[in-house]
């Protein structure tokens, strides 16, 4: 096992709620990190996940086992800062090996003060969360006994609104260079051929990244804008990003989306997906373990055909409790949740998965190319 400071490595330790303790080394910052413990299976992109805010409230743990040999570099981060509670990885690599890379992941995690365990057994703790479901926990360099104590009196991940600490907090427009300050001409000059909103919920970067890619005048609002502000800004469609959380502490994010079905195109991704549901009246609730890596099968209801797709959520759209009109389009081929729906009569439909990667395959960013085709369709 690689550290970063091997000489003077510190023991670290997991607790978990069901009692368990997983004994490793500390890595990054040496605080403690309190969440809820997930796993993700993707094999890379572990500078993605960590400023992922979809990850708000959590400690990841990855199961690839080797984590770091690439290093951290400048152009993949997709949010401001690293998101995550706490990371949990088998082996880190002090000595990454990439052109790009500028620091170590030692390094970035105690610069952002996150805390970080390693030589854990990761396999056993993904077993665990597999068979009992997912479950708060607590990184510590302190005594475990203490920590398990401590855990039982702390804030469960449910009944957080995390959205509220991720969002923006204020508009800003996206540029090739990143994001621009508030205010630098977001709402005036000439009318663009496409103006699109993102709803900042916990949004990803490269969702920004693809749309102005793709020619788009590209705005990113907090979550409580209103629905009449966010139309007074005469969008062309409007995006609901990704993020943090149990969607039924979001009233406030749902009411806004309801007021704006219909009247521009809508698309949702993830926790958006989940919004919009609600939206229409849809319930939702919390998956055991979630879905979280690059390899997760979806169907195509429409065409049959299979997509590998990224994902980060642990709650799903209950599809017994769909409107009339709202239909399924996707569904999981690992345990046939709903993995999207279309409406019948508005512009408007969503993915449960991240079209958007980051990390994770790039198979499903056409599903942008269908969202600018409905824009373009509603215009006319």
């Amino acid at each position: 096992m690689a550290t970063s400071d091997s000489e003077s490595s510190v023991p670290a330790y997991l607790v978990l709620e069901d009692g368990s303790i997983h004994r490793g080394e500390s890595m990054g910052a040496r605080v403690e990190g309190h969440g809820e413990v997930v796993f993700n299976t993707s094999m890379t992109g572990y500078q993605e996940v960590l400023t992922d805010p979809s990850y708000a409230g959590q400690l990841v743990t990855l199961t690839y086992p080797l984590v770091g040999n690439y290093g951290i570099n400048p152009q993949d981060f997709e949010s401001a800062k690293i998101r995550v509670a706490g990371f949990i990885v088998r082996e880190h690599c002090d000595a990454p090996s990439h052109g790009r890379s500028d620091r170590t992941l030692d390094e970035y995690l105690k610069a952002q003060g996150i805390p970080g365990i390693c030589g854990v057994d990761t396999r056993a703790i993904t077993r665990r969360l597999r068979e009992r479901g997912v479950m708060m926990g607590l990184i510590t360099t302190g005594s475990p006994e203490a920590a398990a104590a401590q855990l039982a009196e702390m804030p469960r991940y449910d009944d957080q609104d995390l959205v509220r600490t991720v969002t923006a907090g204020d508009r800003y427009r996206w540029s090739a260079e990143g994001p621009l300050p508030a205010g630098l001409g977001v709402i005036d000059g000439d009318e663009p051929q496409h103006r699109i909103l993102v709803t900042d919920v916990g949004l990803k970067y490269n969702i920004l990244r693809l749309l102005q890619q793709r020619g788009c005048e590209v705005i990113a609002v907090p979550a409580e804008t209103s629905a009449e502000d966010m139309l007074a800004m005469n969008p062309s469609g409007i995006l609901l990003s990704p993020g943090p959380g149990d969607p039924q502490l979001l009233d406030y994010v749902v009411g806004n989306v309801r007021q704006i079905l219909g009247r521009v195109p809508v698309m949702g991704i993830c926790l958006g997906h989940q919004l919009t549901a609600r939206a229409l009246g849809g319930s939702t609730y919390k998956l055991p373990f979630g879905h979280r890596g690059g390899n997760h099968p979806v169907q195509d209801l429409a065409t049959g055909r299979v997509y590998i797709t990224a994902q980060n959520h642990g709650f799903a759209v209950d599809p017994d409790t769909l409107p009339p009109g709202l239909e399924v389009s996707h569904i999981n081929l690992n345990d046939q949740t709903v993995e999207g729906t279309r409406h019948r009569d508005m512009p408007l439909f969503t993915i449960q998965y991240h079209s958007e990667a980051s990390p994770g395959p790039r198979d499903n960013e056409y599903i942008f190319d269908e969202f600018l085709d409905m824009v373009k369709d509603f215009s006319h």
